[in-house]
């Protein structure tokens, strides 16, 4: 049986750093408990505080094998960081996140998943639909991009650039959904939103039965209420210690 490393920077790194850490590696275990993992692949990263360093997992280890040591430091050109290091990472989660983490300043962390539905959603022509609060949430801030393959040719990272534009929702058509956030909170809180709208979405349309759309002012209305009572103060943030003690909860190893 492959040993997994144990290195321990607690108190080899800042404390920004380390909570930093935290979060992040519980983000990973949500992601896992929430069933949106893909074995060793698809990605979360947290840009760390007042640096154009981000961290990103080890390749090769599951999600519930994540903690806040082994999570990997690397800075946009994909050096690893972290002294003696015996880890590396998967160089198709380098390509979509450091592409993210160039232009997107304002964006302290990136969640990109392989999501069922979040694919299926991705891949209809009309993409995602008004049908529910939920989509609501995220059309206020959706994008799209094509599929080019496996994410390794870093001239595909201008043209995810330009897709993403200003927007903390995308997704990647016949790939997958991928979501932005001010703080880790933020991040998973928008990913929540997008796969349950998508959830919601092929129910209703499985139904077969002709559905009600959300009207297109409300949707544009729902950006300006949702930095009020979903995100911000009182979303993420407001959710992110509940959602800590979940997974301290299921396993306290993650913050090791």
């Amino acid at each position: 049986m492959f040993e997994i490393p144990i290195p321990d920077l607690k108190n080899k790194v800042s404390d920004i750093e380390w909570q930093t850490r935290v979060d992040l590696a519980a983000c990973y275990r949500l992601v896992q408990m929430h069933g949106w993992d893909d074995l060793i692949y698809t990605h979360i990263s947290a840009r760390i505080p007042d640096t154009d360093e981000f961290l990103i997992n080890a390749f090769g280890l599951a999600f519930d094998e994540v903690t806040a040591s082994n999570l990997v430091k690397i800075d946009l050109e994909g050096n690893i960081l972290d002294q003696d290091c015996p880890f590396e990472i998967n160089p198709a989660g380098f390509t979509i996140h450091s592409a993210v983490h160039e232009v997107r300043h304002d964006a302290m962390c990136v969640l990109h998943l392989h999501n069922n539905d979040t694919i299926a959603i991705a891949t209809l022509e009309e993409g995602l639909q008004p049908l529910s609060q939920y989509s609501a949430f995220a059309l206020a801030s959706m994008s799209y991009h094509e599929y080019e393959g496996l994410a390794v040719n870093a001239q595909e990272k201008a043209r995810l650039q330009q897709d993403l534009g200003h927007a903390n929702f995308m997704l990647l058509r016949n790939h997958g959904g991928m979501t932005l956030g001010a703080t880790i909170g933020d991040a998973f809180m928008h990913m929540y939103d997008l796969v349950r709208a998508c959830q919601v979405q092929l129910q209703i349309q499985a139904t077969g039965k002709p559905p009600v759309f959300i009207d297109q002012s409300i949707v544009d209305g729902i950006k300006a209420q949702a930095n009020i009572v979903h995100t911000g103060l009182t979303g993420g943030q407001k959710s992110w210690p509940a959602m800590l003690r979940r997974v301290y909860k299921s396993d306290p190893t993650f913050a090791s």
